[in-house]
């Protein structure tokens, strides 16, 4: 990367200044940033302390607590200030597994690979069970369903219930593409922005229609059943679970049991499809008892309870009550060391971060780094913060007339390759011009949106507030088909190259709005997009 980066930029001086463009392009910084970063890149040291040390990452683990707070420690020996870790409630015990083997003992033994359910208890030691393969008719109503597990009931206690038929999955013979067309990017990013109607709220939910009749005489969702099936296992005194993960070449997806509470659940685990099928082709094929034997340590953590996000900043100076942030979520799944999701996102933003105090700069706008905890259990870190300090644009703060964007990586090791931000055409245009520069690295361009529905990624917080937020897009490489939430996802899976890049025009970006005249346009009062319709409780 650095002899490719450091060849190109001539080439980037050059383009520095758009044609036509409003934007003063600093090509001078950004031919400073471009050097620091290909220079001194502390990209993977960083993630090997987020994943290797720190990983995984699991919102309320003492890994998390950990993590946020090397991450301060090193921003301020970097030359950031005002380092801090900010509390916000999670309201459950956090969680963490310790110890995990499932072995295959009948017929036959092998070393079986798995992982454990988030917030489901341990063994108590090894425990040895005949298996029993448990699977269950589709679109059961309430009372079908419990008719159906009262039938095996007796059947279950004292075993290892293998939950559901096995998932085949075929054998992939072409995959999803690594990068994107730049073809394809130009016209998503540099489309012409929306009509005015566009984005302002959504369709909502259904209408009344049917009504919601009773979980008896209707089929049942499927978190319904998998709530009674939970309950059931317990009561029944099954003395583990197994899933299937359902996924080719050995992922597993392990996520947890939704009620956080341990005491609801029997020691699950979630085990790769192709070990799960060789235990439901043994039952089936009658090739005498099947047994499992399992040892799984699992911890809750009460002070988990307090969550806190990392912060850290760049003092402004003439304009330093006005604020640009950036960062990404640091929390984890537990089943690898979330490489890619997102201690890679977060590197890239401390690496951003990192480059502007190397080089010195003294921001007229005070630039500020937050890693976010609770994200993967539903933005938890971001919502609380800009409920603190923003509020919403129909009850904002006083903050909330000073704030400037705030840039969010969440997509993986791919290098950027354009954003997207919440506001007018005018904000679209900016970015615009100020990524122009880095077309060599394989940045396109930037696109706008006015939706302010939740959900995805923490910039949404921002949006939903009102607020700039400005989502990265990136290259899939195998997030989507590989690493994301899996346990594959793991240092060996980031590309270096990608991730300076990314640190590169992130840096720039950001060096720009802190630096301009004026705020990024934003939503004038009586344009601003209503919030959608939430959507109604089940």
């Amino acid at each position: 990367m650095t002899e490719r980066v450091l060849l190109a930029l001539g080439a980037a001086v050059l383009c520095g200044v758009v044609v036509g463009s409003q934007e003063r392009i600093d090509t001078d910084m950004n031919w400073r940033i471009r050097q620091e970063a290909t220079t001194n890149s502390q990209v993977m040291p960083t993630l090997h302390r987020l994943t290797d040390v720190y990983g995984p990452r699991l919102t309320g683990s003492p890994n998390l607590e950990a993590a946020g707070r090397w991450a301060v420690d090193q921003m301020e020996a970097w030359g950031l200030t005002n380092g801090h870790l900010e509390p916000f409630d999670f309201e459950h015990p956090g969680w963490s597994n310790e110890r995990l083997s499932v072995h295959l003992v009948s017929p036959a033994t092998d070393a079986l690979v798995v992982e454990a359910l988030a917030w489901t208890p341990g063994t108590d030691g090894p425990v040895r069970a005949e298996v029993y393969h448990l699977t269950l008719p589709t679109r059961l109503t309430g009372g079908e369903l419990d008719s159906h597990l009262d039938g095996v009931r007796d059947d279950l206690r004292g075993k290892v219930a293998l939950v559901g038929e096995h998932a085949q999955v075929g054998v992939t013979m072409t995959g999803p593409a690594r990068r994107r067309e730049d073809a394809q990017l130009t016209q998503q990013l540099n489309a012409p922005p929306p009509g005015p109607a566009s984005g302002r709220g959504g369709r909502g939910g259904r209408g009344g229609g049917r009504g919601d009749p009773a979980a008896e005489d209707r089929p049942l969702t499927a978190r319904e059943v998998e709530t009674r099936v939970a309950a059931f296992l317990l009561e029944a005194g099954a003395v583990a679970r197994v899933n299937d993960a359902g996924r080719d070449h050995g992922q597993i997806r392990a996520f947890q049991n939704r009620t956080y509470d341990v005491n609801q659940v029997v020691p699950t685990v979630v085990m790769r499809n192709e070990d799960y099928g060789r235990i439901a082709r043994l039952i089936a094929f009658g090739s005498g008892p099947v047994k499992l034997e399992l040892d799984i340590v699992n911890r809750t953590h009460p002070e988990g309870r307090t969550v806190h996000n990392a912060i850290a900043e760049l003092p402004g100076t003439d304009l330093a009550d006005e604020v640009i942030m950036l960062g990404g979520h640091l929390d984890s799944w537990h089943a690898a060391t979330g490489a890619t999701d997102n201690a890679i996102g977060v590197t890239v933003m401390m690496e951003a971060a990192r480059i502007l105090a190397a080089l010195g700069v003294e921001p007229r706008r005070t630039i500020r780094v937050a890693l976010w905890g609770g994200e993967e259990q539903g933005l938890l870190g971001s919502q609380a913060y800009v409920k603190e300090h923003f509020g919403t644009a129909e009850e904002p703060t006083a903050e909330h007339a000073t704030f400037g964007g705030y840039f969010n990586i969440d997509a993986g090791t791919g290098r950027a390759r354009g954003v997207q931000v919440f506001g007018p055409p005018e904000a679209g245009e900016i970015l615009r011009d100020v990524l122009a520069p880095f077309r060599d690295l394989g940045v396109i361009g930037a696109r706008t949106t006015s939706s302010r529905r939740r959900g995805g990624s923490d910039h949404t917080s921002f949006n939903e507030a009102g607020l700039p937020g400005i989502s990265v897009q990136q290259d899939p490489i195998q997030y989507g088909s590989y690493t994301w939430h899996t346990n594959l996802d793991t240092y060996e899976r980031v590309l270096e190259q990608d991730a300076i890049a990314s640190a590169i025009s992130v840096a720039a970006a950001l060096y720009h709005l802190a630096m301009r005249d004026e705020l990024l346009p934003r939503f004038a009062p009586d344009a601003m997009p209503r919030l959608p319709p939430r959507p109604p409780a089940r």
